[in-house]
């Protein structure tokens, strides 16, 4: 039934009092708060990887390349077995909660939370036992006898202290994902941020502390600096502690007026539920960290074998820790706007709607290769300005390190990685995960043979391209792994990675140009302001250059789709 009412302003309004309605406006404003909560986590993500890049600025200028590289050898490890021990469980039970929520099995929910905590408080346990008293073992096969620069000691130190992290991350992340299941993302969110701030405000001041007014070393300094990931999750602690004591009463007063049978399920289930959500997800997850161990065992030594040990350590640091800063950039927000179609996969391809799932996987990838093969490419033609704008000119301009050299070399690395993470999200969606663990193995087997003999070959530069070649073949097997099983047709992605390479190649001719120009007011060697002026020069006219190409061309459209109306509207407004 619809009545007319009036508004205090005076205006019209419909009184609608049918239930069918009532239930429909109840779903929409449930999916508002679940976008409006997701759009917070996706934001607060961002918010914490643009400060993990932004903070390494500073950080390089206290400890340098050595410092960081001394760093990375204590993290590589350490994100690697935080992983392993979180082992996708917080999605379980943020999932698990979700649908016992709205089963209105509230007690189960919290059966579900209270045993996926106590899971991740054994493991995380157990991970800071086998880091701390295996940190003298990793340390062996990192630096072996220190020629390289750092002794066992100092390496084994560093692992230790981030060691701690294990003991809270886990049970952490397992009270962020009860959050979520309950659809409260402000939570997560916010305690992702703050762990994030915290982290760096204790690194940085610690740092600094340590070498200008307590005259420590180096190594003590980086030791404090890998202990802030204990500080921030400590942080991060207190925020969910708030939360929790909040919202406890309300979690309990729906326990109290449950009318719904709780679920007859065994611990054991439910351990054995949690789990299902292991494996897969957590190898694709970690595939650059475990890149990164293979170099962090095998580049120090190779190096010295050629006569590079005085330098093992910084290239080291150039190339994983302070290198993988800056190709992560434009991996970021590419990525997310690759990845957002992949809930729409899922669902496609359960629906047996071949139409739509190919053309969202097709989008997908288009939408990797438009965006993140320019940019790796600009970074590639600017690869001294891109490390001077970060980092200053010392790496740079030192011969035997040459980090604008291994920048130019390292950057294009960035389309291969994020071609290898969206295949395997895909993988994900058409429910043939596992084939992602077969083709990261291979990718590290591949990078395990060879990184030792390309590095003899071909000096530092050989780290990266046994990182290609590795990546590059784990992606090529996932893409073959879905042509087969959905008979995807390459043709349309094809013709439009032809068009983008036209542009990506026109715009590379234009930035060149542009940087040739500029070369006669100043270049890289002028310091961080000078580089970050050409990189911004260089960027603006080139990727004015590649958008107005692809806009006129309608490949902009055909692959952002809808996200270009805006630009539509614009241009028609000026037409008027």
């Amino acid at each position: 039934m619809v009545s007319k009412g009036i508004l205090p302003s005076g205006l019209l309004y419909d009184k609608i009092d049918s239930l069918d309605f009532k239930e429909e406006l109840g779903e929409i404003m449930a999916l508002s708060t679940m976008i409006r909560g997701t759009l917070l986590l996706t934001a607060a993500t961002f918010l914490s990887k643009l400060l993990g890049i932004i903070y390494v600025i500073p950080f390089n200028a206290l400890v340098g390349a050595s410092g960081g590289a001394l760093f990375n050898f204590a993290y590589t490890p350490y994100n690697i077995l935080i992983s392993i021990s979180t082992i996708g469980i917080p999605l379980g039970v943020s999932k698990f909660v979700s649908k016992y929520n709205g089963l209105g099995d509230y007690r189960t929910s919290q059966r579900v939370f209270k045993t996926g905590f106590t899971i991740m408080g054994v493991t995380g346990v157990a991970a800071f036992l086998i880091m701390y008293f295996g940190a003298d073992l990793i340390a062996q096969w990192s630096v072996g006898d220190g020629k390289s620069g750092f002794t066992t000691d100092t390496v084994a130190y560093v692992i230790k202290l981030v060691s701690f992290a294990n003991l809270i991350i886990p049970a952490m992340s397992i009270v962020r994902g009860f959050f979520q299941g309950n659809q409260s993302m402000g939570p997560s969110a916010i305690s992702t941020v703050v762990e994030q701030i915290a982290r760096i405000v204790f690194l940085l001041l610690s740092v600094y502390l340590a070498l200008h007014a307590f005259n420590q070393n180096i190594a003590v300094a980086v030791g404090y600096a890998t202990f802030a990931a204990f500080v921030g999750a400590l942080a991060s602690c207190a925020v969910l502690y708030v939360y929790w004591r909040a919202r406890k009463p309300h979690l309990e007063q729906r326990m109290i007026q449950q009318t719904v049978r709780p679920a007859a399920m065994s611990d054991k289930t439910i351990i054995k539920e949690l789990l299902s959500y292991a494996g897969p997800f957590v190898v694709t997850g970690i595939a650059t960290s475990l890149y990164q161990f293979i170099d962090q065992f095998t580049m120090p030594r190779a190096l010295e074998a050629i006569g590079q040990g005085n330098v093992a350590v910084d290239i080291f640091g150039v190339i994983n820790f302070y290198g993988q800063k800056i190709i992560t950039i434009p991996m970021t927000l590419s990525i997310g706007l690759s990845l957002a179609a992949v809930p729409a996969i899922t669902r496609a391809f359960f629906s047996d709607d071949r139409k739509l799932y190919l053309q969202q996987i097709n989008q997908s990838l288009q939408i990797v290769l438009f965006l993140i093969l320019p940019a790796s490419i600009g970074i590639a033609l600017l690869g001294s300005e891109a490390y001077t704008a970060f980092y200053g000119t010392e790496a740079v301009l030192n011969p035997d390190i040459g980090a604008g050299t291994l920048m130019v070399w390292y950057a294009p690395v960035a389309l291969l990685f994020a071609l290898f993470t969206t295949t395997s999200s895909i993988l994900q969606g058409i429910n043939e995960q596992r084939f992602s663990v077969i083709s990261l193995t291979a990718g590290l087997l591949v990078k395990i043979f060879f990184n030792i003999p390309l590095i003899h070959a071909f000096g530092a530069k050989g780290a990266i391209f046994g990182t290609a070649l590795a990546v590059g073949i784990a992606t090529v097997l996932n893409f073959l792994k879905m042509k087969h099983v959905l008979k995807f047709p390459v043709r349309q992605l094809a013709k439009r990675t032809i068009l983008i390479l036209i542009f990506t190649a026109i715009m590379s001719a234009v930035v060149l140009l542009t940087k040739y120009l500029l070369g006669f007011a100043i270049t890289f060697r002028d310091g961080q302001i000078a580089s970050a002026v050409i990189i911004l020069v260089c960027a603006v006219i080139g990727g004015a250059v590649y958008m107005i190409l692809s806009y006129k061309s309608t490949l902009l459209e055909r692959v952002l789709g809808n996200r270009v109306g805006f630009l539509d509207r614009l241009l028609k407004r000026k037409k008027g």
